[in-house]
This record gives structure tokens, C-alpha cells and sequence, in this order.
């Protein structure tokens, strides 16, 4: 084995390169689905409904007659979009609350544990269904939602680091030298927090997609017409033995998606072990 391959393994894990090809692969082909297409995700053509593939309609038409490709493309926008939302806004709550409760400690320690064992007591499923159901069906809920119990887990992980880090020699001297709380996080507690917390939002970013996908499934989600992948699975399940490309497109999307993240998660997360090794 040469020192350049060496050196490209030791920089590239395999999960990272496979699920970032999967990846780029997929958005590439969303985006490209428009200049394939002009078909409209929303016009309803019942004269051509339940179509199979063809060169008009490569993944065929719904119930309604809508393009299938064209709807999976514009579903793309609400189920990877709202899942970045989601994983971004809780990471905006969670990391400096994290933070600052660790270096601080005392009180509001005290009381930030207490909120995060409420709330790692349920599933995040179940908390997400509970939310949604009291604020009503619709995306923007469901998004409500997500960013409520997933902040919890950014906010423990950052915690968690901070108190490792904050009783070293060079916290010690960051407090002697004069420098502020937010100062001390900032320059220097945060380098430690932002790898550990790419890996955990990478893996949700799959967990929040298929979260989002069951909630629409089940009709807390997106509502229809609305092409939201997991609506798209509700709706066509009444006529999976008819057309089951109505169930097969949309979940393969689901599927090679979240395995796409999970891939450059576990990825990421072996780099770093091994580094710390």
C-alpha cells in the first residue's frame, strides 16, 4: 500500500464517500426533474390517471392523473427542507443552552436536566404525534414539533462536552487572562462541541425525515396536494395493487435518502473515533 493511499484512506472514510455520492447523486437528480419534465406536480388529468411508466410519464401518474416524477421532485423540497429547518433551528436552541448550562452549572443546571429527563422519558415519536395533534394537522406543525423534541438531544450533547472541557488548564487560563463566559465558549469550548454535534445532526437529519414522512402518512403531517413524500405513501395506498408504484417511488426516495445521511453519519463518527484512537 503506497503513502498516497494511506493518506487518501486515512482522510476519506468509505461511508462518507459512498453516502455523500449517494447524496449528491439524489439532489442532483431532484433538481434535474424540472428540465426533464413540464409536467405540473398539481394539474389533475383524471383521463390519465393510474398510467403506467412510459416516455411521457416515466414513473407513471396517480390517482388524480398528476406526474409521479414531478411530484417527487416537488416533495423533495418539503421533506429535505423542513427536515434542515428543523435540524438547524434545534441546533440554534440546544447548543448554547447546552453551553452556557454546563459552564455555568448550579441552578440552571438543575433546571435544564430536569426538562431534558421529561423529556428523553417518550419516544420522539410519540412526543411529535402528541404536539402535532394539539396543534393540528399542516407542515409548519409538524416542524413546531420536531424542534421541540429534537433541541433536547444538541443541548444534552453540549452539555455533556462542556463539563468534560471547562475544569481544564486552558479554560483555567482563558478565566485568569480576564475573558467572558461567552467569550470562553466561543473561542474555545465550541471547537470541541462542533464535531461531535455534526455527527448527531447528520444521523437525524435521516431520523427527522422519516419522522416527518410517518407523520404525514398517518395525516398529521403534510395535507394534501401537498407532494410530501410520506402524504404521497397515504394516498397511494388504497391503490397499491392497481399502480404500486404509487408506494414503491416515494419510499425508495425515503429509504435511499435517510441512508444516504446515515451513511456520511456513521461515516464521520468512525473518522473521529479513530482520530481520538
Amino acid at each position: 500500500m503506497t503513502t498516497l493511499t494511506r493518506r487518501i484512506q486515512t482522510k476519506w472514510n468509505p461511508f462518507v464517500l459512498t453516502g455523500g455520492f449517494l447524496l449528491i447523486m439524489i439532489v442532483g437528480i431532484i433538481l434535474g426533474i424540472p428540465l426533464w419534465t413540464e409536467h405540473d406536480p398539481y394539474t389533475v388529468n383524471t383521463g390519465e390517471r393510474l398510467l403506467p411508466s412510459s416516455l411521457e410519464h416515466p414513473l407513471g401518474t396517480d390517482q388524480l392523473g398528476r406526474d409521479i416524477l414531478a411530484r417527487i421532485a416537488e416533495g423533495a423540497t418539503y421533506t429535505l427542507g423542513i427536515s434542515f429547518v428543523a435540524i438547524l433551528v434545534s441546533l440554534l436552541i440546544g447548543l448554547p443552552l447546552g453551553m452556557i448550562s454546563g459552564f455555568l452549572g448550579k441552578k440552571m443546571d438543575q433546571v435544564l436536566m430536569r426538562i431534558i429527563d421529561s423529556f428523553v422519558a417518550f419516544p420522539d415519536f410519540l412526543v411529535a404525534i402528541v404536539i402535532t395533534a394539539l396543534l393540528g394537522p399542516g407542515i409548519w406543525n409538524v416542524l413546531m414539533a420536531i424542534v421541540f423534541v429534537k433541541w433536547v438531544g444538541y443541548a444534552r450533547l453540549a452539555r455533556g462536552i462542556v463539563l468534560t472541557e471547562k475544569h481544564k488548564d486552558y479554560i483555567t487560563i482563558s478565566k485568569l487572562s480576564g475573558s467572558s463566559v461567552w467569550k470562553t465558549i466561543t473561542l474555545h469550548l465550541s471547537r470541541h462541541v462542533l464535531a461531535p454535534t455534526i455527527v448527531l445532526a447528520t444521523l437525524d437529519m435521516g431520523k427527522v425525515i422519516l419522522l416527518i414522512s410517518s407523520l404525514s402518512y398517518i395525516g398529521l403531517g403534510a395535507q394534501p396536494p401537498i407532494p410530501e413524500w410520506g402524504t404521497m405513501l397515504n394516498e397511494g395506498r388504497l391503490y397499491f395493487h392497481a399502480s404500486p408504484s404509487l408506494i414503491i417511488f416515494p419510499g425508495l426516495a425515503i429509504m435511499l435518502v435517510v441512508m444516504a445521511f446515515n451513511l456520511i453519519g456513521d461515516g464521520i463518527r468512525d473518522q473521529l473515533d479513530g482520530k481520538r484512537r
